[in-house]
């Protein structure tokens, strides 16, 4: 319908603890074929975050979709929204204002996609990370058991001040080890965002390219989803969801991020 997203419920997930990173958390996993792992932006996961991992089951892979925060399966409203925000402003775990900060989720995160890819096909898993999660699942990449990692308009640390903004929101060594991995084509890696998405600041895309960690990749992607209108034009609502639906999952079968996934 327009005007929404596509959403989907829980029928057919397996849920399953686990710990690593020293976190534990359920995980819900669906499909066969290589791996991704699908982290939802608050308040967790939404039917939309679902109807999002359904498109990925049905291209072919095998989607792991963890649980850090919210209640699986429960439709996002505002009160429900600013209590999941209000925790992961206290939470040591997510470390939203910290500045060049190695962050535990992201250790999480990377355990989880080591996991995967060790019980999929193909050489490597991809990683998705949305809005407050986006730079998560960047992080992740330092790990090689990922192959490609698409932060889609990512929020963390939160953009109170203007060096927060800046912050590409990992630690120095994390991306020292990406830039290591992108140097040699081991990783490929895409940024999202909406050009006037306050959440998502410029500055922090700035960082990364000024930096040259992420070259190229980051740079076009950028571009394109800048041109982006307010609605996108499958429908879908302007959210990190619908920033990474509209770019990526149609382009499946032929994208640089697919044949990394699939050998």
């Amino acid at each position: 319908m327009a005007g929404s997203a596509a959403t989907s419920d829980l029928t057919g997930w397996v849920r399953s603890p686990f710990t690593g990173g020293g976190s534990t958390h359920d995980r819900y996993e669906k499909g066969s074929g290589p791996g991704v792992v699908v982290v939802p932006e608050i308040p967790g996961i939404t039917p939309e975050e679902l109807g999002f991992a359904e498109h990925l089951v049905a291209a072919g892979f095998t989607v792991v979709v963890p649980s850090p925060f919210g209640t699986p399966g429960r439709a996002d409203t505002p009160g429900y929204t600013m209590r999941v925000i209000a925790r992961m402003c206290v939470a040591s775990e997510f470390r939203a204002f910290a500045l060049g900060a190695r962050r535990p989720i992201a250790d999480f995160l990377r355990a989880l996609a080591a996991d995967l890819a060790g019980r999929t096909p193909g050489p490597g898993v991809g990683v998705v990370g949305m809005c407050f999660t986006g730079g998560f699942a960047l992080a992740a990449a330092a790990d090689d058991a990922v192959l490609a990692a698409v932060a889609s308009q990512p929020a963390t640390p939160f953009p109170v001040s203007a060096s927060r903004r800046r912050d590409p929101g990992m630690s120095a060594a994390e991306l020292d080890r990406i830039a290591e991995r992108a140097a040699t084509d081991a990783v490929c890696a895409i940024g999202l965002r909406f050009s006037h998405d306050r959440t998502s600041p410029r500055a922090r895309f700035d960082t990364i390219m000024r930096t040259n960690h992420l070259p190229g990749s980051v740079t076009s992607a950028l571009r394109r989803v800048k041109q982006a209108s307010c609605l996108h034009p499958f429908g879908i609502y302007p959210g990190a969801v619908s920033a990474f639906t509209g770019w990526y999952c149609g382009r499946l079968s032929t994208s640089s991020i697919a044949k990394h996934f699939r050998g």
